[in-house]
């Protein structure tokens, strides 16, 4: 292994250490809790733009259905405790592992395609799932689940008097995320998914299998996803499908990861440190009007930021701008 390189990956696990130990700290000082409410979406959406990454980022398979996976976890946990009273825990491993497994189902079909085609394909099927719960009665069709309350405790995972539980779990997903990532970053599968997203016709006339490559992706991606979706049912205690597979989802995996860098390692968390916040501040101080102001001007903030950085934020910190910078 290159030297620098080595360097830099040892950097970057010192610094995320370090950051995840700030982060820890931050609600004991923040007593707020509309902006503990803020920082546990941003770390959720850290996580899920971090998952998204692994299949559009590193392997150049642009999915925009993830919205899908992320609904699959959340309807998982939510049925097996309220049908059946297992716990979310068992909840969101069986929602990642279902996930991961229709992925894979999908993908045997859907990875034939590429560009465009790929990426309407992830939608159309996202959509079809969306209205499938729709019509599922036993799943609450389109009147949803109430996931009931009773009382707080980590073995149910369910805390009504403080958001710091959830704020720490969701912490820790993000970091789950961020390390498996910086993990097959520099593993043969994270070499694989770069060749295919660079040419997967020479990737492939080297031995790499694209096929096996892009399924791989897509499993370790949507299990992610999924758990993703399950802690958000366990914390807004109420699911429906727009809820939990509206396109919004989708996009709002996918933006953090566009405008802080995609295929970075660093570019996920980025984007959703500046996104989220931005999202939820203008809605609730803006967004009262009912002439949507506080989309447009999100969407104007977007815009600039694409412009001003295409190839992401993460591109400020790149040691080639400091050495062009001198």
């Amino acid at each position: 292994m290159d030297t620098s390189f080595a360097g830099r990956r040892r950097r970057d696990l010192v610094v995320a250490f370090c950051l995840a130990a700030i982060a820890a700290v931050v609600p004991l000082f923040v007593k707020d809790v509309y902006v503990q409410n803020i920082m546990v979406l941003t770390l959720m959406y850290g996580a899920l733009s971090q998952s998204w990454n692994i299949l559009s980022g590193y392997c150049g398979q642009i999915s925009l259905g993830h919205a899908l996976y992320f609904g699959i976890g959340a309807y998982t946990t939510a049925l097996l405790f309220t049908k059946f009273g297992v716990l979310p825990w068992f909840g969101m491993l069986g929602g990642g592992i279902i996930s991961a497994i229709i992925a894979m189902a999908l993908g045997y079909p859907c990875f034939r395609l590429r560009g465009h085609y790929f990426v309407i394909a992830t939608i159309v099927i996202a959509e079809i799932g969306l209205l499938l719960f729709h019509n599922w009665d036993w799943a609450g069709a389109a009147l949803g689940i109430d996931i009931p309350v009773r009382g707080d405790s980590w073995l149910k995972f369910q805390f009504t008097r403080s958001k710091l539980p959830y704020f720490y779990f969701a912490l820790a997903l993000a970091c789950v995320a961020w390390f498996v990532t910086w993990w097959l970053e520099d593993s043969k599968w994270g070499y694989w998914w770069r060749a295919v997203k660079d040419n997967p016709d020479a990737a492939e006339s080297l031995g790499v299998v694209v096929f096996n490559s892009k399924m791989g992706a897509a499993a370790v991606s949507a299990f992610l996803v999924a758990v993703g979706g399950s802690f958000y049912a366990q914390f807004v205690s109420y699911i429906d499908p727009e809820s939990v597979m509206g396109f919004q989802f989708s996009l709002l995996m996918a933006l953090p990861a566009v405008l802080g860098g995609i295929g970075t390692l660093w570019g996920p968390l980025l984007g959703a440190i500046i996104l989220i916040p931005l999202t939820e501040l203008t809605r609730s101080f803006i967004g009262g009007s009912g002439r949507g102001v506080d989309l447009i001007v999100y969407g104007g903030l977007i815009i600039a930021i694409s412009l001003a950085r295409p190839q992401g934020l993460v591109g400020l910190f790149s040691p080639k701008r400091k050495e062009v910078a001198r």
